[in-house]
């Protein structure tokens, strides 16, 4: 029986201090929290694993990218798998700003001005539709230029990624940049959800260009099938998530697993499973150490990344 301990406020001098109370504080999503960043911790140092890193875009439209940035920047994570929508935002951003809202504004009102409301982020038309339109035709017109006429997912983000390293001088702010510089592949299995998605498909009706999804499935067999074990930070669910875990079922599961989301579980939707559920599925080892953590990952991944 371990005592609960009270949070001293001022002696938590640091962030990776508070955490450190979290874990003698127990409470309630505190202790999971805690527990989390031992298990990234332990995930991070293990050189044997190939650390997977899933997310959905809605994080990406906002300052939690820079937080998802520095781990690809230090080659924190050995693979991205995510949304297509983290393709336009990450694009979008390094060629102008998104703005402060709030989840109460008029949405009837917002449309008349051309503006769209992701949750309280604002995305005007001009910060998001006439970048996708005038930077992808230009990335998509010199792949073509260079006789590419077929691309997986994994190619094309970095393709992406080299464009911007290129011609923004906002460049180091992107995920994409970094991922192309670092080498590390970004996989998008729903590539046509996503504004970058419809300009492929838009590109496609007058040219014979088409994405190769199954090129990148051969691309994760051989990363899943080479690693000496696996591990997974996930961030919400959706088929980010299911691909990672999916993946790693034919890697005989994942050894280490990190899971923040909003979800609920009662109704059986994947977003809600807790990490436990996948065991049963092979998706996780019965071994292996996993948490998950329920809260919002805005709040909750820069903290632990801090305190790591």
């Amino acid at each position: 029986m371990i005592p609960v301990k009270d949070i001293d406020v001022g002696k938590a001098t640091s962030v990776k201090e508070l955490i450190r109370q979290f874990d003698e504080a127990g409470g309630f999503s505190a202790k999971k929290v805690a527990e989390g960043v031992t298990i990234l911790r332990t995930m991070f140092a293990d050189d044997n694993c190939t650390k997977i890193l899933s997310f959905p875009a809605a994080i990406i439209s906002t300052g939690t990218r820079g937080v998802v940035k520095d781990l690809i920047k230090q080659k924190k994570v050995d693979v991205i798998i995510t949304t297509c929508g983290t393709l336009d935002h990450d694009l979008a951003r390094v060629f102008q700003n998104y703005y402060h809202g709030n989840f109460m504004m008029d949405d009837v009102q917002l449309r008349k001005q051309n503006i769209n409301r992701l949750g309280n982020v604002l995305v005007p038309d001009s910060s998001y539709g006439e970048v996708m339109v005038e930077h992808m035709n230009k990335i998509l017109t010199g792949l073509w230029s260079n006789s590419v006429k077929e691309i997986s997912t994994k190619e094309l983000c970095w393709a992406i990624g080299e464009y911007i390293s290129n011609t923004s001088e906002k460049r180091e702010e992107s995920i994409l940049y970094w991922a192309w510089k670092n080498k590390i592949p970004v996989f998008i299995p729903g590539p046509t959800d996503g504004s970058v998605g419809s300009q492929i498909w838009m590109f496609s009706q007058k040219n014979d260009f088409k994405l190769n999804i199954l090129k990148d499935e051969q691309d994760l067999s051989n990363i899943v099938f080479d690693a000496k074990s696996l591990g997974a930070l996930m961030i919400g669910g959706g088929i980010s998530k299911h691909h990672t875990i999916w993946w790693a079922q034919f890697g005989h599961g994942l050894d280490y697993a990190v899971y923040i989301t909003t979800a609920v579980e009662y109704d059986g939707s994947l977003s809600g499973a807790q990490t436990r559920e996948a065991i049963s599925w092979g998706k996780l080892k019965e071994k292996a150490k996993h948490i998950t953590i329920e809260g919002d990952a805005t709040v909750l991944l820069p903290l632990m990344i801090a305190a790591i």
